[in-house]
This record gives C-alpha cells, sequence and structure tokens, in this order.
C-alpha cells in the first residue's frame, strides 16, 4: 500500500519541480533575453506620478522588455529602480540590469516640443531649461543661419517653419542638427497638405500663406474655427484695410495670450497689425497641419470680425460691424 502512496506523490512533486524549472527559465529569459538579440534605440517617456507598473508596461510596449510581470518580480527581488520623471533612450531586448540601470541615472534625452501656437523663443527657453542658456542661444543662431537654405523662407526667421511636432535632442546632437531636423520636418508637413515652395493663393506666396496660417493658429485656436478665420484674414487684405488681430500685437510684445489693453494697440512694430495693412513680416508662431489646410482651403463667405462666444471655444462671424457688436454682446452676457 505505501508504494501505491508514494507513486502519485511523487509524480505530484516531479510535475512541480518541472513547472518551477520551466517558471525558473522562463523568467531567466525574460531577466536578460540573450538569445532574443537587442534591437534598436527606442524613446521611454516617465510621467509624473508613473508608479513601476506603468513604467513596465510602456518598457512593454517600446520593446525593451517582453514581460511587464518579470521586470516587477524582478524589482521587488533587487529593488525597483528610482526613476525621475522625463524621457530615456533604451535598446529593444535589454537585460533587467540594463533598464534599471538606465532609468535610475536620469533622463538621458532631452524632449523638445515644437506644439502648434509655439514660438521659437518659447522653444528656445523650454531647450534652456533641459540643455543650458548657450545651447539654446546656439539654437536660435542655428535656426537664423538655416532659414535661409529653406524653400520657404523669405528672409532669416525660421519662425513658422518648423515641424509640429516632438523632437528627441540626444546628448550627441548639435543645435545646428537640431535646427535642420525641425526645418526639414516642415518641409515633408506642408508637402503632407498640398503646400509647395511654389504655391500662389490670392496673390499670397507660400511665405505669406504660412504667415497667414501662423494668425490662424493663434486666433482660430481650435480646428472648428479655423477655416472661416483664414477666410476673414483673406476678407480683410483683399479690403485694403489692416488685419486688426490680436495675436499679432502680442507677439510683438512677447507675450502669449492675455487681453489687449488700448496701449499695447499703439505699440509701433511692424508686427502691430492695427497700426500696419497687410501681413506681418513673418509668421508669428508654428502651425498646424490643420492650420495650413485652412489658409489652402478657406470656404467661401464674406466674414470680416469673429469673436469667441462661450467658453467651448466657439467663435460666432459676422459679415456687418453691427453684427459684430451683436456677438460681442452675447459674448460678454456670457462671461468672455
Amino acid at each position: 500500500m505505501a508504494s501505491l502512496v508514494t507513486k502519485p506523490v511523487g509524480r505530484v512533486l516531479g510535475v512541480a519541480t518541472a513547472l518551477v524549472l520551466i517558471g525558473l527559465g522562463w523568467f531567466l529569459l525574460q531577466v536578460d533575453p540573450v538569445f532574443a538579440g537587442q534591437g534598436r534605440e527606442v524613446i521611454v517617456t516617465v510621467h509624473p506620478g508613473d508608479s513601476i507598473a506603468t513604467i513596465a508596461g510602456e518598457l512593454r510596449v517600446k520593446g525593451v522588455i517582453a514581460s511587464p510581470l518579470a521586470f516587477r518580480i524582478d524589482s521587488l527581488l533587487f529593488g525597483a529602480p528610482l526613476v525621475r520623471d522625463g524621457s530615456y533612450e533604451l535598446r529593444q531586448g535589454s537585460s533587467f540590469s540594463s533598464v534599471r540601470s538606465v532609468l535610475g541615472s536620469g533622463p538621458n534625452v532631452v524632449v523638445l516640443d515644437a506644439l502648434p501656437g509655439l514660438t521659437l523663443h518659447e522653444m528656445a527657453v523650454n531647450l534652456a531649461a533641459d540643455k543650458g542658456n548657450t545651447y539654446a542661444e546656439s539654437f536660435l543662431r542655428a535656426a537664423t543661419a538655416i532659414a535661409v537654405k529653406s524653400p520657404f523662407a523669405r528672409g532669416s526667421s525660421l519662425e513658422g517653419l518648423v515641424g509640429a511636432r516632438s523632437y528627441v535632442v540626444k546628448p550627441d546632437e548639435s543645435p545646428t542638427q537640431l535646427a535642420q531636423a525641425m526645418a526639414n520636418a516642415f518641409v515633408l508637413e506642408a508637402k503632407s497638405v498640398g503646400l509647395t515652395p511654389s504655391t500662389s493663393i490670392q496673390g499670397l506666396n507660400a511665405y505669406q500663406l504660412v504667415t497667414a496660417a501662423s494668425i490662424v493658429e493663434k486666433e482660430g485656436y481650435y480646428a472648428k474655427n479655423m477655416p472661416k478665420v483664414a477666410r476673414v484674414i483673406f476678407n480683410r487684405l483683399a479690403r485694403g484695410g489692416p488685419l486688426q488681430m490680436d495675436a499679432t500685437v502680442l507677439y510683438a510684445l512677447g507675450q502669449d495670450g492675455g487681453t489687449v489693453t488700448p496701449s499695447m494697440l499703439q505699440t509701433p512694430s511692424p508686427y502691430n497689425t492695427y497700426l500696419n495693412t497687410g501681413l506681418t513680416p513673418t509668421p508669428i508662431c508654428t502651425v498646424s497641419t490643420v492650420a495650413l489646410s485652412a489658409v489652402l482651403h478657406a470656404p467661401p463667405g464674406s466674414w470680416l470680425y469673429f469673436v469667441v462666444i462661450d467658453k467651448s471655444g466657439d467663435e460666432a462671424f459676422a459679415t456687418t460691424f453691427a453684427q459684430q457688436l451683436k456677438n460681442e454682446h452675447l459674448a460678454a452676457s456670457r462671461g468672455l
């Protein structure tokens, strides 16, 4: 009888041992995937408040590790790294020890966001925070030099002629390389919406169309408003009077948003479209493909005025000043 009991127990122990060995083997392969081989370098961004589980999930998505569960177990056994917010360059198929080393050393790349609506100066300020003032100042000088080579530029400013996207700035990337990458990205962005250096619409060349799009970006703000704002700009240019766009006055003053006062409207500047007719000398911000498309395909209409009328950002458009006054009264009644 004893032998009959021993055999099933032995089988169970054997199966259990095999499972443990298989599990251990799997875990070791996750810890150091020596046979899988390493892939390309990728960027993993850690946001404020991210848990180790969240970070492990992002590592899995980017192909740095194969198993978030194994990484969490490894972190429990050997200690989780103290991970600071920021972006990290890691190689796909890395060992857990390598990942812990990179994450524990702090962010090793800078990500520069060239978001629609931002100016080159604002980007340089953000760069200075991560790369230092010398790098940021060199970036602005490089942007001026590269603007001369841009197929869209009509002067020495790269304002508005950088692709709206995020740029990974590696430790060895020079300010000139960064500025060139941003200029190249704009060429592709423009091509995607049908804008070429030879494009001309209603007497405006490609650079002027980008300038108009930058004003649309700031004044329309939301995609739903931009096409009609573009038409207002075309209509005001055709009329020959000043554009009277607040965003251009704020740009001249180095401000982004806020109330434009009567004294501001009297500030002498080529960017003050209350004192000068026509477009500004350069674009006033980075433009989105939405703003570019709005200018390239502005809808027909006779609108000359617009105002934000609700907190969702909707703008009302008017053909006459009397209609505009009614819309402004409606906006005021809603606390805008």
